[in-house]
């Protein structure tokens, strides 16, 4: 048995030598098949000695049982995308106004309390700006599929895709048949890493040459066969699929401070770090002092991008100092400090057969091109939106016209400009109508003004009405779970409800005497209104529809402002300096509170429910500043209600443990969170526990 065990651990160490010699340093010693057969004795060995296989094994990299389904999982930190730029004159707008928001920032506190001036000043000296040239470091933007890696104590626990942001799917199993991602790392850490998987182009030719041969459609591009390679449900088939990847961020959490020697202070310290704990990182990557050195990269790399074996879709710019990246911090969708610099995307002549209005939730009309089906970027497009009247003016784009449409990775595919030499005797323009029937009444228009957008005179037509019912009954906004749609659009049929406070008031009888209402159906709908009608702040926000105003958004404004009444007061330059709001957000919030309309909206509805305030610290509460992480399914609450009761009691939610957390609450299938705890040390509460903390 010892001569197995010695012979099972020399192949691991060879086979991570090797793995990293390949995928790290790019410098094989040994073919992909002596390195396929060394993996092959080692799964072999590990099947007839199963007790000696460790869950580090490289021998995942063939891949393991198929799974049943994905389970989602919430990461450790919000997974931001960079806003895009696509040209110098862009770049330079945005270079001013990232310098320019921490001043305003600081301007912003000028009327307020001697103390939140000193904070100003505060995060100007932090961010550094007073002291130091913003530096900009500059990387490949791949066109691959956004991978989060996480870490515990050095070895890998978790791969999840990126999903919303805030939820992804747990991806492990297939993650582990990536040979350049590193099932443990050379510092026993705990970390977030962050990084894209992608295919090579050769791998891509010669996939298609086997489908080929078999008579089955051949793949477009390498990032829809990667990102489709990580949700097969069979690891074994992502293995065949030889993926790769890069890695360029982290995310620092637990023992990392107490282990590394020396936290990055920088974006190319942190790709260096990474390098030294041995994720495989893109070599080519640079620092500027100015733009005119990122332009220069840009492109350098624009030129060459076709001589790489992986998808480039432009270049990534982020300030290199992490501590400026905290000063600036977000606005409610993408870092302040980072924007993607897009090259010129791919391109394609269609024909425009139709433009049709579409209706929005606000009113706003939005007019679509209906397009002879085309394939662009790999993907196949039949639809193309115009914006406004003022750029089909601009474009002069008329039915029947021959157009170029331009697709740049995820964007949305934009029509960009008209072959007119093509242009035939039948097309025609399209005239704005002066009434739109979806707009309900008369169908009237009107443009808004200062915009160049159109939108239904009538605020309650149908389509916009049911629309906005949907939203503010969701589940994150008001949940009420038993008024779906289609009870949603009877109760808007028979004139029930024509605002938000109608809901409020709805009786038995009333609802009993339409067709199918059964009593039980309208307990339980009525229940459901009932238990809606005491609601916090943030689920208020969400129901409003304010435009711009997502759940983030929602929960930052509430975290602030604690009630109503203070947003529905705030000044334009109070909410632009908040962090996860920005100027158009706050112009959005402040011309919602600013409306005649909303305000009695609003008004009447608050007769009605019970907005729960966001309290601050009681440091009579036992509960006052104590440090709470919660892990697996709660019975008796939500996530997010549990959430709430901590921050009523004001209480601290963390994402992370570590020896500073208090409490970690446990529900049913815990996570990592739970072992840390028992590790640290640190309490840890069972459901009933939970209650009776509360209580």
């Amino acid at each position: 048995m010892k001569n197995v065990t010695d012979r099972i651990e020399k192949l691991k160490k060879t086979i991570k030598k090797h793995s990293r010699l390949y995928h790290t340093l790019d410098n094989p010693e040994i073919s992909d098949e002596a390195y396929d057969s060394l993996i092959k004795e080692l799964a072999s060995l590990e099947e007839k000695y199963p007790k000696l296989k460790t869950k580090d094994t490289p021998s995942e990299r063939v891949g393991g049982e198929p799974l049943q389904e994905f389970v989602k999982v919430a990461h450790e930190k919000r997974q931001w995308s960079f806003d895009d730029v696509f040209n110098f004159e862009e770049l330079q707008k945005w270079e001013k106004k990232l310098k320019n928001f921490i001043l305003r920032r600081a301007q912003a506190f000028g009327s307020e309390t001697q103390a939140r001036r000193d904070n100003a000043e505060r995060v100007i000296k932090k961010g550094g700006l007073q002291d130091e040239k913003i530096e900009y470091c500059c990387e490949l933007k791949i066109d691959g599929l956004k991978i989060v890696l996480t870490y515990e104590n050095g070895n890998f626990v978790r791969g999840a895709t990126r999903g919303d942001g805030q939820v992804g799917e747990d991806v492990t199993s297939n993650v582990k048949t990536i040979r350049s991602v590193p099932l443990t790392i050379s510092e026993k850490v705990d970390l977030v890493a962050v990084g894209e998987i992608w295919m090579s182009a050769k791998n891509l030719e010669k996939i298609n040459k086997e489908r080929g041969k078999q008579g089955l459609s051949l793949y477009a591009n390498t990032r829809n066969v990667a990102a489709g390679s990580m949700r097969q449900l069979d690891p074994k088939l992502v293995a065949e699929r030889n993926l790769d990847s890069f890695t360029y961020d982290i995310d620092l959490y637990g023992g990392v401070a107490s282990v590394v020697s020396k936290i990055p202070k920088t974006q190319s310290e942190e790709l260096e770090l990474l390098e030294k704990l041995g994720f495989r990182t893109n070599p080519q990557h640079a620092v500027f002092k100015d733009l005119q050195g990122v332009e220069e990269f840009y492109k350098k790399w624009s030129k060459k991008k076709n001589s790489l074996d992986y998808g480039l879709d432009g270049i990534v710019i982020k300030v290199n100092s992490r501590k400026i990246q905290e000063a600036l911090g977000y606005t409610g969708k993408s870092p302040r400090w980072g924007v993607a610099y897009k090259f010129p995307a791919q391109q394609v002549t269609t024909v425009v057969e139709n433009i049709v209005l579409q209706v929005g939730r606000t009113g706003v009309l939005t007019p679509v091109a209906h397009l002879r089906p085309v394939t662009v970027a790999g993907s196949t497009v039949s639809r193309a939106t115009l914006h406004n009247e003022d750029e089909i003016r601009r474009l002069d784009v008329r039915i029947g016209d021959t157009v170029i449409l331009q697709k740049a990775g995820d964007v949305i595919p934009d029509i960009v400009s008209v072959v007119k030499e093509l242009r035939s005797s039948k097309s025609r323009p399209y005239i704005f109508p002066t009434n739109v029937p979806e707009c309900g009444g008369d169908g009237k228009i009107e443009r808004i003004p200062g915009q160049a957008a159109w939108r239904c005179v009538n605020k309650n037509s149908f389509e916009q009405q049911k629309r906005k019912f949907y939203h503010f009954v969701s589940k994150k906004a008001f949940d009420i779970t038993d008024m779906g749609p289609r009870v949603t659009d009877v109760l808007l049929e028979k004139n029930l409800i024509s605002e938000y406070a109608d809901i409020f008031t709805l009786k038995k009888g009333d609802l009993l005497s339409l067709p199918r209402f059964a009593e039980k159906s309208v307990d339980n709908l009525l229940n459901s209104i009932k238990k809606a009608s005491e609601t916090t702040l943030p689920r208020l926000l969400i129901g409003l529809s304010i435009p711009q105003v997502g759940e983030e958004t929602a929960h930052d404004l509430a975290e602030y402002f604690k009630t109503i009444e203070n947003l529905r007061s705030a000044t334009f330059e109070e909410l632009e300096v908040l962090s996860g709001v920005g100027p158009i957000i706050a112009e959005s919030i402040t011309d919602f509170f600013k409306s005649k309309e909303n305000k009695k909206i609003l008004n009447n509805l608050l007769q009605y429910i019970v907005v729960k305030k966001v309290e601050r610290l009681k440091s009579s509460s036992s509960l006052s500043g104590k440090t709470f992480v919660l892990t697996g399914t709660l019975e008796t609450m939500s996530r997010d209600e549990a959430k709430e009761k901590i921050r009523e009691f004001g209480g601290v939610v963390s994402e992370s443990v570590s020896k500073e957390t208090d409490y970690v609450v446990a529900g049913e299938n815990p996570g990592s969170k739970y072992k840390k705890a028992q590790d640290l040390g640190v309490k840890i509460l069972n459901d009933d526990d939970f209650n009776k903390l509360l209580n």
